[in-house]
């Protein structure tokens, strides 16, 4: 079964939390603190793989979250690392962040990954909140939570060329006697659902070919199964537009098809074409084709009569699409952008909700979910924080009184206090 498309969940490894402890060794009264940190949490990575060329194991299994890094131990033993996870995917396929819809990167060559969901880091130890003004610190930090995201795969074929046309034009047919393809095919329209792909080889050169399902008119905007293969034919280095001799109007058909992809993607119209006009095994295809070939070349466009049936003038047509594709610049390659982060952490927002008040930002949710709130020390610590990034004023400025319940995120549920928090 084909499938293009696919909606899968990432989640990042949670960091493994720090401890507090303290030498205790013989003749050693006052050992200091030796509570280690937590390892880092695994990230979660898409790799092209080799053995996928659909996105169809994704019906399966949609959620992918890597190992969390172990806790910290005592004489300041580091927590070990989380294993990362990898997905595999499609070579041609496109990442997109599912909520925010933004592009997160292609990964076009076997090999290619992308870094989707990073792991939390490690929380720190008792040992590293020592001080020469807090000599015995009794806090530590828990694991930072692991980035997490959906995430909308769009694969989009990888192929030198894209055979083109209104839908019964003889695509499948032709991909079918060049290739070692089995399409199904038949004499009605919309025969081929799913994008099919082959390989001919012309003069010791390989050439992938995809037959795209039959384009109609309006096909930019959905109609028909335009939206759902329109974005095949871009990765394409070269077309192949088949024109069916048994149509009412051929030439009105080759510029209903090159709209389409113009409306669709703009860039598509400076693609190049070889145009063929098949069916030429038909009386009355070989007898009308003088006239469709005049009004081509009145357009300027220079087309190649075929029988894809029987095979009239198919090699022509591979040997001219192989010379042309030699002559072409190889596809380029999309940059992988980093993934999306927010550009300034700091910002805050405060709501006032029947329950109390709701605090939200990245960096005060993570310091949250990071502090250890059995340790009065740490609560301490996370006022500190409060204060240094505005939000007490900022509280206390929207009217939060003593006693009010204040929600930082979704995770931590807390008393407000003039002096502290309270869990």
């Amino acid at each position: 079964m084909f499938a293009d498309e696919a909606k899968i969940y990432v989640k990042g490894g949670d960091g493994g939390n720090g401890i507090v402890a303290f030498r205790r060794e013989k003749f050693v009264p006052r050992g200091g603190p030796n509570g280690g940190n937590g390892g880092k949490g695994g990230d979660v990575y898409l790799v092209a793989s080799p053995r996928h060329n659909t996105l169809f194991h994704f019906t399966s299994r949609v959620h992918f979250k890597a190992e969390r890094g172990g806790h910290g131990g005592g004489s300041n033993k580091q927590g070990k690392q989380g294993k990362d996870v990898e997905v595999p995917v499609a070579p041609g396929t496109a990442v997109y962040d599912a909520d925010s819809g933004d592009f997160l990167g292609e990964l076009i060559e076997v090999g290619d990954r992308i870094l989707v969901a990073r792991g939390g880091r490690g929380g720190r130890g008792n040992a590293a909140f020592r001080s020469a003004t807090n000599q015995t610190p009794r806090l530590a930090e828990k694991g930072e939570p692991g980035e997490e995201r959906w995430l909308r795969l769009e694969l989009k074929l990888i192929a030198d060329v894209g055979i083109v046309g209104i839908p019964n034009a003889g695509k499948s047919t032709l991909l079918s006697v060049v290739t070692r393809a089995k399409p199904k095919i038949a004499a009605y329209p919309f025969t081929t659902l799913t994008p099919n792909l082959g390989v001919a080889v012309v003069d010791h050169q390989d050439i992938v070919l995809a037959d795209i399902p039959g384009l109609i008119e309006g096909a930019h905007a959905g109609v028909g199964l335009g939206l759902t293969f329109l974005r095949h034919i871009e990765r394409t280095r070269l077309l192949i537009h088949i024109l069916d001799g048994l149509s009412p109007d051929p030439v009105g058909d080759y510029h209903a098809i090159n709209q389409e992809m113009v409306l669709f993607k703009p860039h598509l119209a400076d693609k190049p074409q070889i145009v063929a006009f098949n069916k030429m095994d038909l009386p009355d295809v070989q007898e009308r084709w003088p006239q469709i070939q005049e009004a081509l070349a009145d357009i300027g466009v220079e087309a190649l009569a075929i029988s894809a049936v029987t095979g009239e003038n198919v090699q022509t047509l591979l040997q001219k699409a192989a010379a042309l594709l030699a002559t072409l610049p190889p596809p380029e390659r999309v940059e992988t952008p980093v993934v999306l982060t927010p550009t300034d952490e700091d910002v805050f927002t405060i709501e006032q909700v029947p329950e109390g008040w709701i605090v939200r930002g990245k960096r005060i949710e993570r310091a949250a979910a990071m502090t250890n709130w059995d340790y009065y020390e740490a609560i301490l610590r996370f006022q500190r924080i409060l204060e240094a990034m505005g939000i007490a004023r900022a509280l206390e400025d929207a009217g939060v009184q003593e006693g009010d319940t204040v929600f930082i995120g979704d995770a931590s549920e807390l008393t407000w206090s003039y002096t502290h928090f309270l869990e």
